[in-house]
């Protein structure tokens, strides 16, 4: 039976991790990130985690060594965040191409220029289409939680994708929460020893993720597709597992008051409950107002969201990122995801909590009854700024 704690989110995440019994640690420290390794690091050191945590050059160092370590076998975690994250990012591709069970804590942080180590989304946008499994936590108890779940679910060998479990820099990753920390014996039930289907051997030399002519490349890259697609029903199943094991439920996509709502605010993330507090003020003043939240970015959800949002007259999407020359990036995904359906939501495109600024809940009142606006008279620009001065 787990025990609840107060204790800070980051620290949370890397319980989670010496708990699954990672064998190797290789990241480099980068705000808000640092507290994951920098505890995993003294885990190592105190013999409380019997791991190599590996000490590296930089971000695209880490997952390089990150590479090695999973292809030989080893149940693998990294952290990053922001701009640790963009100088990873040709290696992101690697590890998804190579079809390698790597964990990843994403500490979402802005990014340069100009410099902020505060939390929104710019950093995980800049990788949504790099094929890895894409999660949003919304709580310390998430990021817990999500993380034993990420190993299971890169590690399934119907599977067998890299896991980037995105918790909001600043706002999660440093705030102090009650979380029930599982004990062992229950986490070792859950989650098995990892048995990677084919593991580097030095007695049996192959070439990995080598050279690729054109006459096949198209193929190869067709064949991961398919097999990215192909683990949503894997994903959801890996989700209902984990509920049997330890009773709490996670879905793709998650609503709130949304039965009966004509107006739904779309988020991700830790504001997802700033927002909510936001609906339950407008339920009070009789609007059929509701929430609709997407948990797993990335395959994206499109059977859940088209569900979700069904019967809604309009859809405000948040968005804590700028896609620049065009739509921001969830409500471009979500005009994609809903374009065929016969009775659509009016949707109103805002962008607001760029660099970790605030977002309170009457000001999400004012976003919600400013987007209500929007897709009632057509929106003329592909978003709106929140609160922007000047």
């Amino acid at each position: 039976m787990g025990k609840r704690e107060g204790l800070e989110v980051s620290l949370a995440v890397a319980e989670a991790v010496k708990l699954a019994r990672a064998d190797v640690i290789a990241a480099y420290p980068i705000t808000p990130q640092t507290h994951i390794v920098e505890k995993l690091s003294e885990m190592v050191a105190e013999g409380e985690l019997d791991a190599e945590s590996i000490t590296v050059e930089s971000e695209h160092s880490a997952l390089s060594a990150c590479l090695g370590s999973a292809a030989a076998g080893a149940r693998t975690f990294t952290a990053t965040s922001g701009q640790g994250l963009e100088l990873m990012h040709e290696v992101v591709y690697i590890a998804s191409s190579m079809r390698l069970p790597i964990v990843m804590a994403e500490a979402n942080r802005a990014l340069s220029a100009p410099l902020s180590v505060w939390g929104d989304h710019s950093d995980v946008m800049a990788v949504r289409d790099t094929g890895w499994v894409q999660i949003f936590c919304e709580s310390g108890q998430d990021a817990f939680d999500l993380t034993l779940w990420a190993f299971r679910a890169a590690e399934d060998k119907r599977v067998l994708f890299p896991v980037m479990v995105n918790l909001d820099g600043f706002h999660l990753t440093h705030v102090v929460e009650p979380i029930i920390i599982e004990d062992q014996a229950a986490v070792d039930a859950y989650l098995p020893p990892n048995d990677f289907p084919v593991p580097l051997d030095p007695r049996k030399p192959v070439n990995m993720g080598t050279f690729a002519p054109p006459h096949i490349y198209s193929e190869i890259k067709k064949s991961q597709e398919v097999a990215f697609q192909g683990t949503r029903p894997v994903l959801r199943e890996l989700l209902d597992d984990f509920a049997k094991h330890f009773g709490r439920k996670y879905n793709f996509v998650e609503t709130y008051k949304a039965d009966d709502a004509e107006t739904l605010i779309l988020t991700m993330g830790s504001y997802s409950q700033t927002a909510s507090v936001a609906v339950d003020e407008l339920r009070a003043k009789g609007r059929k107002v509701g929430q609709v939240r997407i948990r797993l970015w990335r395959p994206f959800p499109f059977d859940e969201l088209r569900a979700a949002v069904r019967n809604a007259k309009r859809l405000v999407i948040l968005d804590r990122a700028i896609a620049s020359g065009t739509s921001s990036p969830v409500a471009t995904e979500v005009r994609s995801a809903l374009y065929n359906e016969e009775k659509r939501s009016k949707i109103a495109s805002i962008v607001a909590g760029l660099g970790g600024r605030d977002i309170l809940p009457e000001q999400f009142v004012e976003i919600i009854e400013r987007g209500e606006k929007i897709a009632d008279e057509g929106q003329k620009e592909p978003f709106e700024m929140y609160g922007v001065r000047g």
